[in-house]
């Protein structure tokens, strides 16, 4: 059965052009396959919904994204007191040089607030400044910064304590945390 809805394949090419990428952010912020295949979808459902004025927009992507950001921050505000399941972890080889540090790192992201762990995957993952943080997040410059700062000691206290590695009681200044 062939969709009729008007602009359905424009929609259909943006979602195969930028679910890869999008199912990634939504991953890094949930910690959880199951729950990011789920904020993507809800994300591509709410901006199918809007899709005539979002196409005409200057950047479908960058609203897509806020998009998934809200959606997860919601999800998490609203099941903030459930329980959450542990999925097997899979017994295949993993990329890059330590499969327990990538575990690690994600389960020590997994224990920061949902507002912490998204100014770090948009920050650092996404490779985006404190200003374009600070307007997907809805908040000024200095609270992203003051927010990245405090939730990278966290992060540090976390994985120097699971690693053995030395802690260091303030973040060392470096030039890509003020860009």
């Amino acid at each position: 059965m062939q969709d009729t809805t008007p602009g359905a394949d424009d929609f259909a090419s943006f979602v195969h052009a930028t679910g890869t990428a999008l199912y990634r952010t939504a991953l890094l912020l949930c910690g959880d396959h199951h729950l990011a295949e789920d904020l993507t979808q809800t994300t591509y459902a709410k901006v199918f919904a809007k899709w005539g004025r979002v196409r005409r927009s200057d950047s479908p992507t960058a609203y897509t994204r806020t998009v998934l950001l809200n959606t997860f921050l919601s999800h998490r505000r609203l099941r903030r007191s459930s329980e959450r399941p542990v999925d097997r972890i899979p017994e295949g080889a993993a990329d890059g040089a330590d499969p327990t540090v990538r575990l690690d790192l994600m389960a020590a992201l997994a224990g920061l607030a949902p507002a912490d762990r998204a100014v770090l995957v948009l920050r650092f993952w996404e490779d985006r400044s404190v200003e374009d943080t600070a307007s997907l997040m809805g908040v000024s410059p200095g609270a992203v910064r003051t927010r990245s700062s405090r939730a990278l000691a966290r992060l540090r206290e976390r994985l120097g304590d699971e690693l053995g590695l030395p802690v260091t009681t303030t973040p060392p200044a470096s030039a890509w945390e003020t860009r």
